[in-house]
């Protein structure tokens, strides 16, 4: 019902996990093709999601590959001890797919979205905040030291906003600098509303930039780039759709042993949601008040862990010294 409920309003499910709960939730089994491994750590979890096989792939709607994320409520709080954690725990996740990138390797970090809307804002941010060192390498190579990494940074902005392709832009600077890997970050829509800033997603298959909310752009890949991209994501968003359906489910199960609850019709409940959202175009989405001050904290613990990833021979007085 619930993925009847994403095809009626073009909503695509950003999480390969929640994609999974999703599918188990309605079959009642584990996914062929798909393998799952979780480590626990102080203030979240983290849950890898291996899609093996092509069948699992048009199951989960979700390109064959590696989906880690990491759960960690207290990204939502004022907790610099838990956020720090998980910027170590970002790094140590990140490291498997850097591994192999030479120390004088170039790697391109992308902010993906809108500097100018809030929720859309988490890659740009990150991008501030982040470690660049490939102009050292060029122009002022003695001021590097040990375990430093070439490291370029591009926030394109969106097509409203440059009238050109995001992927069209990047494709041009990859051409021109030819790094050996991209890490793109951006801002994710979530199934639930507690993942909003809770929930950091890696994946080894690219990106396609706002498929969470219905506007699919030219994927950002290995296949559209000509070298591998890694994709950091956030949940900054949730379709109204998905708030109104999980709304009238609730109150359904409190009533559950009235004659209410008997008589419920999801196609009718799907039409009630269509003609609230109608003035929107159906393609509604909500994100909390204090969104500002969530990204913020989300882009700095983010920032930190790819530069530690990225950078294992600094310390914490040379982040300082050397950003920006």
């Amino acid at each position: 019902m619930l993925f009847d409920l994403f095809r009626s309003f073009g909503i695509n499910l950003d999480l390969a996990l929640e994609a999974r709960e999703i599918v188990r939730g309605e079959t009642g089994q584990e996914i062929p093709g798909v393998q799952v491994d979780r480590e626990r750590f102080e203030h979240g979890e983290v849950t890898i999601v291996h899609i093996v096989e092509k069948a699992a792939e048009t199951i989960m709607g979700k390109p064959v590959g590696t989906y880690i994320t990491i759960e960690a409520p207290a990204l939502r709080e004022n907790h610099p001890a838990a956020h720090h954690e998980v910027s170590q725990i970002l790094a140590r996740q990140l490291e498997r797919f850097v591994a192999h990138i030479p120390e004088y390797g170039n790697i391109l970090l992308v902010g993906l979205g809108n500097w100018r809307a809030t929720p859309d804002a988490l890659g740009p941010k990150v991008i501030e905040m982040s470690l660049v060192t490939r102009h050292l390498y060029n122009y002022a190579p003695q001021e590097l030291k040990g375990g430093m990494r070439s490291v370029s940074a591009l926030a394109p902005g969106v097509l409203g906003l440059t009238g050109i392709e995001t992927a069209e832009i990047i494709k041009g600077v990859v051409e021109k600098i030819r790094p050996e890997l991209i890490i793109a970050i951006d801002s994710l829509a979530a199934r639930s509303v507690t993942r909003i800033c809770t929930t950091i997603q890696i994946a080894d298959t690219g990106i396609s930039p706002g498929s969470g909310i219905g506007n699919r752009r030219a994927g950002i890949n290995r296949e559209s780039m000509g070298v591998p991209v890694i994709a950091i994501g956030v949940p900054t968003v949730v379709h109204a759709a998905v708030i109104s359906q999980d709304t009238i489910n609730a109150y359904l199960e409190q009533l559950q042993n009235t004659p209410v609850n008997a008589g419920f019709n999801p196609a009718l409940a799907r039409r009630a949601i269509e003609q609230v959202l109608e003035p929107f175009g159906g393609n509604l989405t909500v994100t909390p008040k204090e969104i500002d001050a969530l990204i913020a904290t989300t882009a700095k613990v983010i920032a930190g862990g790819i530069s530690l990833a990225l950078h294992p021979g600094l310390t914490e007085d040379d982040y300082s010294y050397y950003l920006h």
